[in-house]
């Protein structure tokens, strides 16, 4: 009996507002527009924040990144032809941190050399990271083809070579890749694998690795290369002395990250007052971002709440100015004994099936919009389904709070000045 009252009310609120159907259509762009904007909105804020988020967590929750800086004004040795800088991180600070705490599980230690592969004809400008087979496991990439180091070829002081998937399609077009030599600086390595890389900028946080890396074995890199690297500049040379230019430190859990790299921090002032490198915890990274990213959605959400601000005032003005049309009619209905109650709910029906018809439209062009972001501009977007629910309580909550004034105040019409309204 409730059911069938209700959808008897429910179509005779629709017929109603067919009645006046470019008004109505008027009155529900406000909701329209409002819901459109929340939805497309959070989807770019989300879409934009998960692509941060996603690549710090690449980097490893429980990762602390040591990477050597040359320090600011740094005074060289030398001549003026021939300058030396001497900074960054030590064998000597890898044995310390592995020696001086119990909650680091590993470490990879990392030099970087630049030089250039050559394959035939074919050369290419390359980034040498002289590391461990660990380095594979900490920073996690995909294996397209070969195999990554192992610890026989640190043994072996193996010259082998895990080039990029940018490298190996620079130097080893039309070759077989596993197997093939390449010629680095004077000295052959053999191709063993190719792996995916990833050099982006997360936050104020470098990824370990570029496209143009080519990994070979730490021992090999300090044999072959040594600790020297030579830059030139305006006519003179600088000579570089670095040891390791990065370490990154496995922590057995992420409730002992922060604590560890603090100790790490303290330790390492210690013994380089001049500041020569950097340290970062993608942890911290990541709760400073997520906390952005929950700053973000509140001030779009905010923005976009706005707009269903004014559509629900506009649809309370545009009820008020029904109650007054059908002020007659309210009229007559109290008079053959309907009751106060049952005028609210048919005012209120009204309104909530306004603001929920323009609500569901709305959800339509929020999803709309964020497909054509992603298809056009190239911009990561994500609509979550929290944001698709909250849009349609809103609708319908909208129409309850911005209704329920019209209502009882249709409802509250003494009948005798009603039937006598012209």
């Amino acid at each position: 009996m409730m059911t069938s009252r209700f959808i008897r009310n429910v179509r005779l609120g629709i017929k109603t507002l067919l009645l006046h159907k470019m008004r109505s259509i008027l009155t529900m762009l406000g909701m329209v527009f409002g819901v459109g904007a929340v939805i497309a909105m959070l989807a770019v804020g989300e879409g934009a924040s998960k692509q941060a988020l996603d690549q710090i967590r690449r980097l490893g929750s429980q990762n602390i990144i040591i990477n050597s800086q040359k320090p600011i004004g740094q005074a060289s040795s030398g001549s003026m032809q021939v300058r030396m800088n001497i900074y960054g991180l030590l064998y000597d600070d890898l044995t310390r941190i592995e020696q001086s705490f119990s909650t680091i599980e590993r470490t990879v230690p990392a030099k970087l050399i630049r030089g250039q592969g050559r394959v035939g004809g074919r050369t290419l400008e390359l980034r040498l990271v002289g590391t461990t087979p660990n380095w594979f496991e900490l920073v996690s990439r995909e294996l397209l083809t070969g195999r990554v180091m192992t610890e026989l070829d640190i043994e072996n002081n193996a010259s082998v070579v895990v080039l990029t998937e940018h490298g190996a399609r620079k130097l080893l077009v039309g070759k077989t890749t596993i197997g093939s030599q390449v010629l680095i600086n004077q000295g052959y390595f053999t191709v063993i694998g190719v792996i995916k890389s990833e050099s982006t900028q997360s936050g104020t946080m470098q990824t370990p690795d570029q496209e143009i890396d080519a990994y070979i074995p730490l021992n090999v890199a300090i044999e072959r290369f040594g600790d020297m690297a030579v830059t030139r500049s305006s006519g003179s040379r600088s000579r570089e002395l670095v040891e390791l230019h990065q370490l990154i430190v496995q922590v057995d859990s992420i409730e002992n990250v922060e604590s560890t790299a603090a100790g790490i921090e303290r330790m390492l002032s210690m013994f380089h007052p001049k500041g020569d490198y950097r340290t970062s915890v993608p942890l911290a990274l990541l709760r400073q971002a997520e906390a952005t990213q929950r700053t973000f959605n509140i001030v779009l959400g905010s923005i976009a709440g706005i707009s269903l601000l004014i559509g629900g005032i506009g649809i309370m003005n545009i009820m008020l100015a029904s109650v007054t049309e059908r002020t007659r009619e309210i009229g007559v209905r109290r008079a053959i004994g309907a009751r106060r109650k049952q005028i609210i709910g048919q005012f209120l029906i009204e309104t909530v099936v306004l603001s929920v018809t323009g609500g569901f439209i709305g959800i339509g062009i929020g999803l709309l919009i964020p497909w054509l972001i992603t298809m056009f501009a190239d911009m990561p977007t994500v609509v979550t389904l929290w944001s698709v629910l909250l849009s349609v309580f809103i609708s319908i909550g909208v129409g309850v709070i911005f209704g329920m004034y019209p209502a009882m105040r249709a409802a509250n019409l003494d009948p005798i000045v009603a039937l006598r309204h012209e």
